[in-house]
């Protein structure tokens, strides 16, 4: 009965989904809008909060009919099914009212949904038009872009200046009264103005070419007339030769060797023009002349397409004789070094006379891939000179021209660019090829006007002749000291190997008339040997033992005392004085650290060198130190205190006068030779 009530109570509902419900129902008439029932309609007229307050109230109902109905069930009873119905039905008209709020819901959601959808599609109906707007801002920018950097092409015509325009153009185009206050036809009648110039200076350009015709013309007349008069100049020349050699004047080599200097790279031309240019004005017995192929040297300047025919011609004719090997790794590799030191065919060779006849050849190369200079030297003599054992170094192509400026020992090369051209074909340094090639000394480049800044590497070094003229004096002038010091080294070296120490009449007063003490030995030592000398550790760690220095071993005896010395030779002698340490063995090792008067002695010679110099150029300082050395043994070992306990005469008899014997707290001995007095003082 009481689900026949409920179906009973039931309205009936026809539900209409969509558009075309409502275009129904808004073509409805009043009548049948009482008859027909809408949920979209409603949504508009509900309010959410309150359906959703009415969801809540269902759901707690529901609950509270749920627990009820599982109370009754538990307990049981006779009006229990009663009760439980009337309950299900209220459940039931719940659940139709959940189900009414949930299509509301959707509905309400599905709204939501269109009304985004069509806010979306006007923001994007919106966006595409502003950017529709920004396009076309964009091309009008453009368009005004071009408009403003429109040149025309009378822009790049130069024309005159206004002011010059109203001076020189004629009325009829300058027109003042119009173009004055109007900057287009001002501008207009300035380019009238320059056709109108452009058109005189092509009429002066084709009268000055048939000009140039007639000139060519009478040029081509007076070439032959030269050409035909050179065979008779060279008649005269040759005709004139005995007349030449007769007095001297060799005008035809000369003109021969300045015409094969055209053909010397620059470094070397200027070299030969300075050279030559100093020997005619300061040393008349300079010579100066140029050697090897000028053939070589004119095949250099070949074009270079006739080189690659004539090497195309030459491999196709080794193709068809024999088969070709490629070249090993290591065969390339020296190819490529021997190409990177080539050197010029010519070269220039200097003879430089010294006063003693004695003349030092120097022939200078260039190395074209490396652009540098070289120089090869050989001292000759009026006499043959007798080598000693000792001066073997003194004269040597490797060492002469050491060092001529401090610190130029010519083992490396002076352009930093080499570097990195070695680098690309394993040479190392150029040290192990300086003896073929030459040494690359800094005054050499100097010579060639060659300049090489040391911040960056450069490739490219221009010859300058000013620098080459700024060097060529005093560099012949060291040159001409360093020839002269060496040959009094050498004849002195011959002297000091047998013992005898040549004192010259000059200097006789610098010492007494009797010196006891006698040099026993004078030989050559090596850098190493020097170095590994226990009382030369001082003079090693003050860096005046270098590589390039000579070294000698001296020893001075008298009695039973043996002076060492250690000489220390600079390739500077004399202008550099030589650097003795010393050794005295008697009654015990004696060096200058445990013996303040061996220190001395060291400093009689070392730091008083220059009242023993003699005259100039000084030539004498060595042999100078060494008497000086064996007069200071003198004086040391006559000084000293005799044993009284010792029977006999003392080993050293007191010869030398000496105002006193010892000074100060150390005992110093006085070493001061006073001359013409002949007596010893301390200093």
């Amino acid at each position: 009965m009481s689900s026949e009530s409920s179906k009973k109570r039931k309205p009936k509902v026809i539900r209409s989904d969509g558009a075309p419900a409502e275009g129904k129902r808004n073509r409805s008439d009043p009548e049948q809008e009482g008859k027909y029932y809408s949920e979209e309609a409603e949504v508009d007229l509900r309010d959410p909060g309150r359906d959703y307050e009415l969801y809540k109230y269902t759901c707690q109902e529901l609950q509270r009919l749920m627990a009820e109905i599982q109370d009754l069930k538990s307990r049981g009873g006779k009006d229990a099914a009663v009760e439980i119905e009337d309950r299900r039905i209220l459940s039931c008209v719940h659940f139709m009212t959940l189900k009414k709020l949930n299509r509301l819901a959707h509905i309400r959601l599905k709204k939501g949904r269109d009304q985004t959808h069509e806010a979306k599609q006007k923001v994007d109906a919106y966006h595409l038009q502003l950017q529709n707007l920004l396009y076309e801002v964009m091309h009008l920018q453009k368009e005004i872009t071009k408009c403003l950097e429109f040149k025309s092409k009378h822009e790049e015509i130069d024309l005159v200046s206004v002011e010059e325009f109203y001076e020189e153009a004629p009325p009829d185009i300058s027109k003042a009264e119009i173009t004055m206050g109007d900057p287009h036809q001002q501008t207009l009648a300035r380019l009238d103005w320059e056709l109108e110039q452009r058109k005189r200076l092509a009429e002066k350009y084709r009268e000055s070419l048939s000009n140039k015709e007639k000139i060519l013309k009478e040029i081509e007349v007076k070439k032959e007339y030269l050409s035909s008069l050179q065979p008779r100049l060279n008649s005269i020349m040759q005709a004139s030769l005995p007349v030449q050699e007769y007095l001297f004047m060799p005008y035809d080599q000369a003109h021969k060797q300045y015409e094969t200097a055209r053909h010397l790279p620059p470094p070397l031309y200027v070299l030969f023009v300075q050279a030559t240019a100093y020997g005619q004005a300061c040393d008349k017995t300079l010579s100066v002349a140029i050697e090897g192929s000028v053939e070589e040297a004119k095949a250099l300047f070949k074009p270079h397409e006739e080189s690659q025919d004539d090497e195309s011609d030459s491999d196709a004719e080794e193709e068809q004789t024999t088969k070709r090997r490629r070249p090993t790794l290591g065969v390339q590799l020296d190819d490529k070094r021997k190409e990177m030191l080539k050197r010029h065919p010519l070269s220039v060779m200097l003879d430089l006379k010294c006063k003693d006849d004695s003349v030092l050849h120097l022939t200078f190369y260039y190395l074209m891939n490396l652009n540098i200079m070289t120089v090869k030297a050989r001292v000759t003599t009026a006499t043959e000179l007798i080598t000693p054992i000792s001066a073997g170094d003194l004269l040597s192509p490797d060492s002469v021209l050491s060092c001529l400026y401090p610190g130029d020992h010519g083992k490396k090369t002076p352009n930093p660019a080499n570097q990195y051209q070695f680098d690309k074909v394993g040479i190392l340094t150029l040290r192990d090829y300086v003896l073929d090639l030459g040494h690359p000394y800094l005054w050499v480049q100097k010579l060639g006007g060659l300049h090489f800044p040391k911040e960056q590497p450069q490739h490219t070094v221009i010859a300058d002749h000013l620098l080459s003229s700024s060097h060529m004096e005093t560099t012949m002038k060291l040159l001409k000291t360093r020839v002269q010091s060496r040959l009094a080294l050498h004849k002195q070296f011959a002297s000091l190997e047998h013992g005898i120490v040549p004192v010259t009449s000059d200097c006789h007063y610098l010492f007494p008339a009797k010196v006891v003490s006698r040099l026993v030995k004078w030989v050559t030592i090596a850098h190493e040997d020097y170095v590994d000398l226990h009382f030369t550790k001082e003079i090693v760690e003050a860096g005046l033992a270098g590589d390039t220095n000579l070294y000698y071993m001296a020893l001075v005896e008298r009695g039973t005392a043996k002076l060492q010395a250690a000489v220390v030779l600079n390739p500077g002698y004399s202008s550099i004085p030589p650097i003795f340490q010393l050794c005295l063995n008697w009654k015990g090792e004696k060096t200058n650290s445990n013996d303040d008067n061996i220190r001395a002695m060291e400093g009689e010679v070392n730091v008083c060198y220059k009242e023993l110099c003699g005259p100039r150029p000084g030539h004498q300082l060595l042999t100078n130190q060494l008497q000086r050395l064996c007069v200071l043994l003198d004086v040391y070992l006559e000084t000293e205190i005799h044993d009284d306990s010792v029977e006999g005469p003392k080993e050293f008899p007191q010869e030398k006068m000496c105002l006193r014997l010892f000074r100060g707290p150390s005992r110093m001995k006085p070493f001061k030779y006073n001359h013409p007095q002949g007596f010893f003082s301390h200093r």
